[in-house]
């Protein structure tokens, strides 16, 4: 049995999510600027809801404690079948492979259910951790993009990973 409990997420997961952020902020910059407030999560649950983007709330299992959020955003449907993988874990469930469980439900969802055929992770290249993970989940490195993102007020430089649905194998 997984340790990790994935649904996608609910208005219930608010309290929850909130807090953890609060927990995590330091763990997140400069990588990602999650949401720490109402306001923020209304807004991010919106995308949810409203647009092509689904997002994911990974629990530990054995503690129902939040371990991190995933999303898969910009789906586009066509000749396409592409979307954006953005992830983050929190703080107090670092280095415990948690998250890569997390994803691998994820991308069986993604690949299997939602029927696309690439997924593709922007990631700065000084976050070791987070590149090593799509790394061994199969992801292969297809470029660099300058100045790509902005993050908490500044431009960042990323790393394009990406994933096709025949070269993943449930890793």
């Amino acid at each position: 049995m997984s340790p990790i409990l994935l649904d996608r997420v609910t208005p219930a997961d608010a309290a929850d999510l909130i807090a953890a952020n609060r927990a995590s902020q330091a763990h997140h910059l400069p990588w990602v600027a999650s949401f720490t407030d109402q306001a923020g999560f209304d807004a991010w649950f919106a995308r949810c809801e409203s647009g092509p983007q689904l997002g994911f709330v990974a629990r530990e299992r054995a503690s129902r404690q939040v371990v991190g959020v995933i999303n898969l955003s910009e789906i586009v449907r066509g000749a396409f079948h592409n979307a954006y993988l953005g992830y983050y874990g929190m703080a107090a469930f670092a280095g415990r492979g948690l998250m890569r469980e997390a994803l691998r439900q994820v991308l069986g969802r993604a690949f299997g259910e939602a029927g696309l055929h690439r997924l593709e992770a922007n990631i700065q290249p000084g976050n070791t951790a987070s590149i090593a993970l799509v790394r061994r989940l199969g992801f292969r490195l297809e470029g660099y993009s300058p100045r790509y993102l902005r993050i908490d007020g500044e431009w960042r430089d990323h790393e394009r990973w990406a994933l096709l649905a025949d070269e993943f194998g449930g890793a």
